[in-house]
């Protein structure tokens, strides 16, 4: 089951070399870069905050998947070590599948915006449908650093926002701008703005 709406993620032309057991981490790395951005496919979080690429795995979508088919490389996604470890090889058996608990492929779907959704108050994750909040619990998206990460996200960014007002109030226009071009640096870096809970969504 997927979306109808515009994917998030584009997925790029696949290695040339076949994928195997052995040796799809190495050839499906630079391919996954490109796609994902280095960041994260679930949490959206880039290598460089989560620790480098040394902490970034490559995570088999569907586990289940039999021979060949869970080397493909739209099986493959990119994803920080906790996120890997907190999905694991699970998937959803039927029953659960039969009431809607799923996980969110961004390569076919849109996750944020249409199922999970982030409070603009507490920066948690929201999942309002049940394959967003299935996701959000099974992925761990709100461990306590992605929610910090994002908080700050917003903190920066607002704070961008008033840089022009802190220029009046004083502040050199040489470092003011040296302030702002490490902030956007920093912020490009971070979880990106994602789609705030509008008022008439309920979980």
């Amino acid at each position: 089951m997927s979306s109808s709406t515009r994917p998030r993620i584009k997925r790029g032309p696949p290695p040339v070399k076949r994928l195997t057991r052995r040796n799809y981490r190495t050839v499906a790395l630079d391919a996954l870069r490109r796609d994902f951005e280095d960041r994260c496919a679930y949490s959206c979080q880039h290598l460089k905050r989560a620790g480098g690429l040394k902490a970034m795995e490559i995570d088999h979508f569907n586990p289940h998947l039999k021979g060949k088919l869970i080397q493909q490389y739209a099986n493959l996604f990119l994803a920080t070590r906790h996120c890997n470890a907190a999905k694991g090889d699970a998937w959803p058996t039927r029953a659960e599948q039969r009431l809607g608990l799923r996980f969110l492929n961004p390569c076919v779907e849109l996750d944020y915006g249409e199922h999970i959704f982030e409070d603009p108050v507490t920066h948690l994750l929201v999942g309002v449908t049940p394959a967003g909040r299935f996701h959000i619990r099974m992925l761990d998206l709100n461990a306590d650093h992605f929610v910090a990460e994002r908080r700050e996200r917003t903190e920066i960014r607002q704070l961008l926002a008033n840089a022009p007002f802190t220029l009046r109030t004083g502040r050199s226009p040489g470092s003011l701008a040296d302030m702002v071009s490490a902030l956007r640096k920093q912020v490009q870096e971070m979880i990106p703005k994602l789609p705030f809970l509008p008022r008439d969504k309920t979980c």
